[in-house]
């Protein structure tokens, strides 16, 4: 049963969240933040990535953008799609079945085109994500493992997924922890008054409830 207007410790929010009726497919556990910044002023962005401690549950497919040993390191790491101007040319004629991508610096210059194509999808290789790198196996392996990403949108929200329904309330706590101790760590130095205006849990299918954000402003 949800009190409407309560707020909940995070660990009650994952156990009354796991009380609720449940459809036939196994939901996908959310954590959304309203942010106290200004997603119009560049220094007040919010986005990094968090490895969750028990994977995502979900299964992610790779696109590494490599020559060479980055693009044998990548392919012995797990990745479904690994080339270079083969794979650009790929997207640029619509190709966009994967969740992550991934390049090498050298390769940027050629991918760096396709941001009309996968930025808008959120797919655009990033440094500040650890999406460029000569290190694919690393990258490849820490995505595949559960390391997923968040960024602010334009209305000052982020969503990150924690893991599925089917997962265990621990797992989903320990997981949930770690997304909101890296979205308060991320912080801009410009950021002014109070972070994390609120914190709201949800599956798929359920109602949000609301949590608690004061354990979480340690930072």
């Amino acid at each position: 049963m949800v009190s409407a207007g309560r707020s909940y410790s995070l660990v009650e929010a994952i156990a009354t969240l796991k009380t609720l009726p449940a459809p036939k497919f196994d939901q996908t556990v959310t954590l959304s933040l309203r942010l106290g910044v200004d997603p119009r002023q560049s220094d007040q962005m919010v986005r990094g990535t968090c490895p969750l401690p028990h994977g995502s549950g979900k299964s992610v497919r790779v696109l590494v953008f490599a020559e060479g040993d980055s693009a044998e390191a990548a392919r012995e790491a797990g990745a479904e799609y690994v080339g270079y101007k083969d794979l650009v040319e790929k997207c640029v004629q619509g190709f966009q079945d994967f969740d992550v991508a991934i390049a090498t610096p050298a390769c940027m210059a050629e991918v760096r085109k396709l941001g009309k194509v996968l930025g808008p999808r959120g797919l655009m290789p990033n440094p500040k994500t650890g999406t460029v790198t000569d290190d694919t196996a690393k990258a490849v392996r820490e995505v595949k493992a559960g390391r997923v990403e968040f960024k602010l949108d334009k209305n000052g929200n982020i969503s990150v997924p924690v893991g599925k329904f089917s997962f265990s309330e621990q797992f989903l706590i320990d997981n949930g922890s770690a997304v909101l101790d890296a979205v308060i760590k991320s912080r801009p130095a410009s950021a002014k008054g109070r972070f994390v205006e609120n914190i709201t849990l949800a599956a798929t299918m359920s109602p949000g409830l609301r949590v608690d954000a004061a354990p979480f402003l340690k930072f």
